[in-house]
């Protein structure tokens, strides 16, 4: 969003007190810690590792499935014969068998799971792109309000200093008759009060600080200012288009109705036969050897009504989908109507605060000199005092807004990530483990497991 040079220079100004040392924390770093250090994140990488077996699962379907299987069984007997004698027998039988499945034909039923699969790790892809932009923006906003809430302290603190000094300006005065008493515990009353804001404004920068905490990963030291905001878009209706076409949240209802669309074919053709082909090897205890192969035809006839569920379920599904994307669409394109709208609230509370805090200057100097020629009271230095600093600490909170308030459009568009913010980091290959497991295979232990786990992180 392109805004007035005047808006800009001001949002650079954020929260800009005394000059940081060199080693101050920016805010890419923040970035850079509440990326790597998410558990969150973390969380969602494993889910979608456990989404690429589900693949490897449906292509193990179309291979043939081989088991070994031992029959054992004991035998004990007795009879007894005429002459009064008792025969027992026993006996010990053993089979030995390897046998061997494969389906040949399903009308299709497997490879549409096996893409099916596919779309739901592509959706759970998108998923994970929705937690990398909540990671960030978490990050954002703990960094902007520990600022934020350090100039607060600071104001709180010249405020008491400065409350401090007219409670002893003014008891000098009643100590030579000038003020009243009441003048006095007016600037008591008001010293104990600014005191109390103090100790407020220190325990909102405790929680900013714990918030920083959960978000990176580690309390902050001492923070640089906020660089340039980036850019976004330059009206509304540009940044819905961007919204609509790459918001993480709309891609994966758009690979979910997919998936629902495939399970519908699926469950089609499990109204279908399938053929299958099957192998046997099998050796007796006496070491006589059988060997067969058969060519299986299977096409249920009834079910109790249980596959002509499954059908009209998975057509639910697929119309749930398809309404959920269109609701994705409508609460995306709302998410940034209203960031871009308060936005304006904070543009044009920057413009009123900077007009608030010159009336309020020219006040309290007025007042101040004044006071001094006794034509006003403690109390209205003191007011007027208040009303500066209000405006000051508001001014603060809408440029704190107006940042925040970028990096939550540039969330609405679906572009708050580490690649679009260019961190120059290596970042999560979704492809990685995929790739790896992908085709079924039987084993992806030892080191090549090993390089897989620590390029996704995990190591």
């Amino acid at each position: 969003m392109l805004r007035t040079a005047r808006t800009l220079v001001l949002t650079l100004s954020l929260l800009v007190g005394a000059a940081p040392p060199v080693s101050a924390e920016t805010l890419a770093d923040a970035l850079i810690a509440a990326y790597r250090n998410s558990n969150l994140l973390a969380q969602n990488q494993a889910v979608l590792r456990a989404a690429d077996e589900n693949v490897a699962q449906a292509v193990a379907s179309l291979r043939p499935v081989v088991a070994f299987v031992a029959d054992g069984q004991y035998g004990y007997s007795e009879q007894l014969l005429d002459s009064g004698i008792t025969v027992s027998a026993e006996d010990l039988f053993a089979n030995y068998s390897v046998t061997a499945q494969m389906t040949l034909f399903d009308f299709g039923r497997t490879q549409l799971a096996i893409e099916a699969a596919k779309e739901t790790v592509l959706a759970t892809r998108e998923a994970l792109i929705s937690i990398e932009q909540q990671v960030l923006l978490s990050a954002v906003s703990a960094f902007v309000n520990v600022r934020l809430q350090q100039e607060i302290v600071s104001l709180r603190e010249n405020n008491v200093r400065v409350i401090g000094e007219q409670l002893r300006a003014a008891q000098d005065r009643f100590e030579v008759g000038e003020v009243t008493r009441t003048d006095v515990a007016q600037a008591e009353a008001r010293l104990a009060e600014a005191r109390a804001n103090l100790v407020v404004a220190q325990g909102d920068l405790a929680i900013a600080r714990e918030n920083y905490r959960a978000a990176t990963g580690s309390y902050p030291g001492a923070l640089s200012a906020p660089p340039a905001p980036p850019r976004t878009a330059d009206t509304l209706d540009a940044a819905r288009s961007v919204a609509l076409r790459t918001h993480p949240s709309i891609r994966q209802a758009q690979r979910e109705v997919k998936a629902a669309e495939l399970n519908v074919a699926r469950a089609r053709a499990n109204l279908r036969p399938s053929i299958a082909a099957q192998a046997q090897l099998s050796v007796d205890q006496d070491g006589l050897q059988e060997n067969g192969f058969g060519i299986n035809f299977n096409q249920t006839i009834y079910s109790g009504g249980a596959l002509s569920a499954a059908l009209r379920q998975s057509m639910a599904n697929r119309d749930a989908s398809l309404a959920g994307l269109k609701q994705r669409g409508v609460e995306v394109a709302e998410n940034v109507g209203t960031v871009w709208s308060n936005l304006d609230v904070a543009d044009a509370s920057i413009t009123a605060t900077e007009q608030q805090i010159a009336a309020a200057q020219i006040a309290f100097d007025g007042v101040r000199e004044e006071a001094s020629l006794g034509a006003r009271t403690t109390l209205d230095v003191l007011d007027a005092e208040q009303d500066l600093l209000d405006a000051r600490a508001a001014r603060l909170s809408a440029l704190a807004q107006r940042y925040i308030g970028i990096y939550q459009l540039l969330s609405s568009m679906g572009l708050l990530t580490v690649d679009h913010l260019d961190l120059g980091i290596p970042t999560f290959d979704p492809a990685a483990y995929y790739n790896a497991v992908r085709r079924a295979p039987t084993s992806v232990q030892g080191e090549k497991l090993d390089r897989i786990m620590k390029s996704v992180g995990n190591d």
